[in-house]
């Protein structure tokens, strides 16, 4: 495992944080999508105010302060959580997702939800493990390419 930190995003970190997606979207998109849908981040003008608006963190190797992964939360939803695939399977998305729920706990937003594509099943087996159940599924689109998208929505404690 890496030692990581997480701290809160700052604009400088944005290219670090294009790197991140743009290294982790196609694995998130393979099985679910055409793959000419990929879309680097700092060219998705879809998503570009979703990524404004949200709170975000980033998880920073400390032996090197690489921007390694990067989580956002607006209101109840988590926007945003990708790592570098270089970096996956160390916990760090499980790390990020973590404090993501906690920044909504404290916020009092409601409950958590997300969205992920349908076959991301690794993205699906992490978010279950953390208390979200699949409340849906429905299709959307991503540059204009349909996607079988997940909706899922995390239980409340004691639920």
């Amino acid at each position: 495992m890496n030692p990581c930190s997480i701290r809160p995003y700052t604009d400088a970190d944005y290219g670090g944080v294009c790197r991140v997606h743009d290294r982790a979207r196609p694995e998130e998109l393979a099985g679910s999508c055409d793959p000419r849908a990929f879309v680097p981040l700092a060219e998705d003008t879809e998503d570009a105010d979703w990524f404004a608006r949200s709170t975000k963190w980033v998880a920073v190797e400390d032996a090197t302060g690489t921007i390694v992964g990067f989580a956002g939360v607006d209101g109840a939803m988590l926007s945003w959580l990708y790592v570098d695939p270089a970096f996956s399977g160390r916990g760090i998305g499980r790390a990020l997702l973590r404090h993501a729920l906690a920044a909504i706990d404290e916020m009092g937003a409601g409950p958590a939800h997300t969205m992920t594509p349908a076959g991301n099943a690794r993205a699906i087996a992490l978010y279950e493990s953390e208390g979200f159940r699949v409340t849906g599924t429905f299709e959307g689109k991503n540059a204009g390419y349909p996607l079988q998208v997940a909706r899922l929505t995390r239980a409340k404690e004691g639920a």
